[in-house]
């Protein structure tokens, strides 16, 4: 893709279907080479957490956004909704750490173990990576106690809560995802931060 507005266009045409071919909606957001020129607009940051910035909103099948991550921002462990969810860098770096789902007992509670890690990634500008429920749940950290980072994320379809787990006992709480900016406007919420 030669351009933000070219991948956005190519995503339209993606999920004109319902079917969701993963492998070449990675390929047309790898293709696309981060050119801060295009998305700085979208790039809001927060000094306490870091800031979902919605850019396009799709044909309602899709959300592509910005996620502006500050020094040592960190998310929670958290699901995605029965949602498949990318991510791509576009400014720094990240680690994606990932854990296997907590176990549960017939009130479909956790059991109170420590989650267990299955896999820990650092993702660099331009590098892709994709998630889903059946993959497992993750946790998305800026460990540079110095830099910010900026990833670029679709999530379809779009949700807006989703579910986030305590790593010590595997508890789960739904909690509603929100957006810091929208079209590179701030908005009426607050940023709830649980899920990216």
């Amino acid at each position: 893709m030669a351009s933000l507005d070219d991948l956005i266009q190519e995503l339209y045409k993606v999920f004109e279907s319902d079917h969701v071919n993963v492998d070449y909606v990675r390929n047309i957001m790898a293709s696309y080479k981060s050119n801060p020129i295009e998305w700085k607009k979208y790039a809001k940051f927060d000094r306490y957490r870091y800031t979902r910035n919605l850019i396009d909103e799709g044909n309602g099948k899709f959300n592509l956004m910005l996620l502006c991550w500050g020094p040592s921002h960190v998310s929670t462990i958290h699901d995605h909704a029965d949602a498949h969810c990318f991510m791509k860098m576009m400014s720094g770096s990240l680690q994606e750490v990932r854990f296997e789902w907590p176990r549960e007992d017939e009130d479909e509670q956790c059991d109170g173990q420590e989650m267990t890690e299955i896999d820990r990634n650092v993702l660099k500008v331009n590098e892709v990576c994709y998630i889903n429920d059946s993959l497992g749940l993750h946790r998305v950290e800026n460990t540079s106690h110095s830099e910010g980072a900026i990833s670029l994320h679709l999530y379809c379809p779009p949700f807006n809560s989703c579910y986030k787990f305590d790593e010590r006992t595997g508890k789960r709480i739904k909690c509603p995802v929100t957006f810091w900016t929208k079209h590179g406007r701030k908005t009426e919420q607050k940023n709830s931060n649980v899920c990216c």
